[in-house]
């Protein structure tokens, strides 16, 4: 192909590439496995063409909007999508308006599909429920953050939240060796193929999110010069170049990405500030999410400080809200400070290690049953077996003690959590041998 006919391919092209190859059926469905693969929720939901309400909860490019298009295509339904960010109540009413007319005098059902659904306030939510509830409209929602925090109950009560999770590394490799290949909507017909370093910082730099990573790859072959046979060589430089931002050194495998946040976390753990910034400063230079760093440190907080600190995992998660609310570069200054905090705090890895002893006994143990005297009596036939008898109300009792055992009766006297003697834990540790010399009820 000439130069001119590469040309050509792009101003023919108008359309972006994540949204040309937007998948078309299950067959090109990447990921999402757990609600598509055979025999799943999801799926013997499109296969049946019968749909219900959804809200789909995931992280950006994990497929939402494709599934609720999908939905539409496999059912026959009309599809409308609707920017919580862009329209109101007012809207709301002209669409369901509109979908019951559909209905009406079509017999054609009404998909409505909300993108950033969190965004809309209780008013605008409420104004769904009715057609929810009658079925003038089919509800599909798309959200990143926590439905249980941003959709109202009575609209949660009415729809179906289906998880989706963050696209792995094979799978965007799977969606970009297609884009490479399809010669209809991709980018066959310009013979473009990948250094195997620049997929590798492709994936990585995605974290997780098909259309960044299509979006990349588009960019990138927009500032690649074809060769003189006409065939085109994305190089990791060029990718760079596309970014506008020079990447880490990863290697083919990724293994320096995964370096350097074990640099961080171990610096961390290691009490050392001045190593946890910069290997912090490097990978926010290099071009890694905020956020994923940010997960990190809220699960260090927990792992290697726990109750040492109790006040490490607020700071973390205070953290991420700070960035997630500012964005770059003003949100990474909260990002240093919880590096130098979590560095700079008493260590402990006491949870981490109960976690662990807790798990190894319930599986070789099995479900055992709760204790008659733990369980809850509501009913006068649970209260006839024996339900809540023999349960001491601690509040009774002097100190607010009482002698009374928690544990099955296969695992009596077993301690899961040993506390420390660094920070806060060594005041726990001081208490509940206090409370156990009190009680005489020391356990082995």
């Amino acid at each position: 192909m000439t130069s001119e006919l590469f040309k050509t391919f792009h101003s023919e092209n108008l359309s972006p590439l994540a949204d040309r190859m937007r998948p078309r059926n299950l067959e090109e469905f990447v990921g999402q496995e757990h609600l598509l693969g055979e025999g799943r929720f999801l799926r013997r939901m499109l296969e049946s063409g019968k749909i219900f309400p959804l809200i789909f909860w995931g992280p950006p490019g994990s497929g939402k909007t494709t599934l609720a298009q999908m939905m539409a295509r496999y059912t026959k339904a009309h599809f409308i999508q609707f920017s919580a960010v862009l329209s109101g109540v007012k809207e709301i009413r002209e669409v369901v308006k509109e979908a019951g007319e559909r209905l009406k005098e079509k017999g054609q059902k009404t998909i409505l599909f909300v993108d950033e659904i969190h965004r809309f306030n209780k008013a605008q939510q409420d104004a769904f429920l009715p057609h929810v509830e009658k079925g003038s409209i089919i509800l599909i929602g798309a959200t990143t953050e926590n439905p249980s925090f941003e959709v109202i109950a009575p609209l949660l009560s009415r729809t179906k939240v289906l998880v989706l999770k963050t696209l792995t590394g094979p799978d965007l490799e799977k969606i970009i060796q297609r884009a490479l290949e399809d010669s209809e909507r991709g980018l066959g017909k310009i013979q473009t193929s990948l250094a195997p370093d620049a997929l590798e910082l492709i994936k990585i730099l995605a974290d997780g999110d098909a259309r960044i990573a299509l979006n990349t790859l588009e960019q990138a072959l927009a500032l690649t010069q074809p060769e003189a046979d006409g065939t085109s060589l994305i190089s990791r430089a060029i990718v760079e170049e596309a970014l506008q931002k020079k990447a880490l050194r990863y290697d083919k495998a990724g293994e320096e990405h995964y370096n350097l946040i074990s640099a961080l976390h171990k610096s961390l753990r290691g009490s050392d500030p001045d190593g946890a910034l910069y290997w912090l400063a490097r990978m926010l230079d290099a071009g890694e999410d905020p956020l994923f760093i940010a997960r990190r440190m809220i699960r260090f907080a927990s792992e290697d400080i726990g109750l040492a600190d109790p006040q490490a995992l607020l700071q973390a998660l205070a953290a991420k809200e700070a960035y997630h609310f500012l964005g770059s570069p003003e949100g990474e200054l909260a990002l240093v400070q919880t590096a130098i905090y979590l560095a700079t705090a008493p260590k402990s890895n006491a949870l981490y290690l109960a976690d662990g002893v807790i798990k190894k006994a319930i599986n070789k143990t099995g479900s055992l049953p709760v204790p008659l005297h733990l369980r809850n009596a509501p009913t006068a036939l649970m209260k006839g077996l024996g339900y809540g008898q023999g349960y001491r109300y601690a509040h009774d009792y002097p100190e607010g003690l009482v002698a009374q055992e928690n544990l099955p009766e296969e695992l009596k006297g077993h301690r899961f959590y040993h506390p420390t003697e660094r920070g806060y834990e060594k005041t726990i540790k001081t208490r509940l041998e206090y409370w156990r010399k009190r009680l005489k009820i020391e356990k082995t």
